[in-house]
């Protein structure tokens, strides 16, 4: 599977959910929030996560004082590098950002999802509801409209050039 199609697996969870909404801009400038965020608990949130469909590892960790994600891993055929809509390299790429506690006592943590493909930024949310695992919504306006995905930890190989092994 390749990149490519793991964003289109992403973001087709919501898809559907979003397709009545009107032209509401999916966009949002980056966050003026006036709070400091938790220190990111790396026994929650912060490592390597797994997709849902096991064809992308993400590194989740602290950024300043919000949360962010890379893609590090994923699956694709041939040598190149899967690269996102304005030519850049998918490898290492920051698709998570933007993460800060959100405003009730939920453990969830508010911010923004990137599909290179489109050059769209989503709302998101992550948690996670018990060890080794972590939830992904992304949405438009507000969570009602959208989907989760489950992300399990990850500790497998990740190859050269961010390529991971058949079976992850």
């Amino acid at each position: 599977m390749t990149a490519d199609n793991v964003w289109r697996a992403a973001f087709a969870l919501f898809a559907i959910a979003v397709a009545d909404i009107s032209s509401a801009s999916a966009q949002q400038a980056a966050a003026n929030a006036t709070s400091t965020a938790a220190p990111l608990d790396p026994g929650t949130l912060g490592g390597l996560w797994l997709s849902e469909k096991h064809d992308g590892v993400f590194s989740i960790r602290s950024c300043g004082d919000t949360i962010c994600g890379a893609l590090v891993g994923m699956q694709y055929d041939g040598p190149e590098i899967p690269r996102g809509k304005h030519g850049q390299s998918e490898c290492g790429l920051t698709m998570l950002t933007d993460f800060r506690p959100s405003d009730d006592t939920s453990g969830r943590w508010e911010g923004h999802i990137l599909d290179p493909d489109s050059d769209k930024t989503y709302d998101a949310q992550i948690w996670s509801p018990r060890p080794n695992v972590m939830k992904l919504r992304g949405y438009v306006g507000i969570p009602l409209f959208g989907q989760t995905q489950t992300w399990t930890r990850y500790s497998g190989p990740i190859g050269a050039a961010c390529k991971l092994p058949e079976n992850p």
